[in-house]
């Protein structure tokens, strides 16, 4: 039997997966307050495939495009305004065009922590912008629920901060 590698090397002890509550987004140097769901950071590349001419029944695959999934940010309704000024920035009413086509692009991070409040992994996602920004959720008299506003960020892709080491734990 082959020896079974270590699922947290700084922390041998743990067993349990890193859970999906506690996390962070920043912008522009500021925590955005609220947010409670990001969509997963999905990666896609596609498959480009080829064969020889002589070769009936055989192709050869190799990489061909990657795209990065829009990214959604979904938070309960506070009177924080950075994302209904960011969804501004590209674009205005009353003008009906961006506003700012040297600011409407930013990185954001996703920082994740572990129970204890620490930070185990962080990522950058590059260049997003909003490409939808709902700000009211569906009104509903016979529901108790919280309104939510969401934006949609398209991003020109992502990496992982390896700068962020997990702490060990005592």
């Amino acid at each position: 039997m082959l020896p079974r590698m270590a699922e947290f090397p700084t922390n041998p002890a743990r067993f349990d997966p890193y859970k999906n509550f506690n996390f962070r987004v920043k912008w522009d140097g500021q925590y955005i307050p609220a947010i409670t769901r990001v969509s997963g950071l999905l990666r896609t590349t596609g498959v480009v495939e080829n064969r020889e001419g002589g070769d009936l029944s055989t192709s050869r695959k190799s990489a061909g495009l990657t795209q990065f999934a829009p990214i959604i940010l979904e938070r309960g309704l506070t009177d924080d305004r950075a994302f209904e000024n960011w969804a501004n920035l590209v674009w205005q009413f009353g003008t009906g065009s961006e506003s700012s086509l040297n600011e409407f692009r930013k990185d954001i991070y996703v920082e994740l922590y572990n129970e204890a409040g620490q930070l185990v992994r962080a990522y950058k996602v590059f260049r997003c912008w909003p490409s939808e920004y709902q700000a009211l959720s569906q009104l509903d008299a016979n529901v108790a629920a919280v309104l939510v506003e969401s934006l949609t960020l398209q991003n020109e892709g992502w990496e992982r901060d390896t700068s962020v080491v997990p702490p060990a734990q005592t």
